[in-house]
């Protein structure tokens, strides 16, 4: 899925319960302060992401920003035009409901970029 501007198609997306679940079992976890980051290698050939957050990170407004953030987080990365295929799910824990969007963004792109835009293989 090669992209040359900073838009986030639907592909580049996880929609299956399915697809999550499998990041959950088989998956790597790195965690952070505000959000714990699920990762596992694909078969479709790009990077794919999903976020998730329960009812302890606030009310539906406060999820849905946050959700919004991550992906703008995400999509103005530069590096992940250079990501293996991989499903990344972002969770989002109970802390993220009251931080800003700086400390949101630093959290995730020190996880993001931890290995790996690198090389490293993630796990089967």
């Amino acid at each position: 899925m090669p992209e040359t501007d900073e838009r986030l198609s639907r592909a580049g997306l996880l929609r299956r319960r399915s697809e999550y679940q499998n990041c959950y079992r088989r998956g790597r976890r790195r965690h952070g302060r505000f959000v714990t980051l699920h990762i596992t290698a694909n078969q479709v050939g790009h990077t794919r992401l999903g976020i998730t957050a329960t009812r302890k990170v606030g009310g539906s407004v406060v999820r849905h920003l946050l959700k919004r953030r991550v992906r703008e987080i995400y999509r103005r990365w530069p590096e992940r035009l250079r990501l293996p295929a991989v499903d990344l799910v972002v969770h989002l824990k109970p802390a993220a409901g009251g931080t800003d969007f700086s400390s949101l963004q630093e959290d995730l792109l020190r996880l993001l970029s931890g290995g790996l835009v690198r090389g490293q293989k993630a796990s089967h």
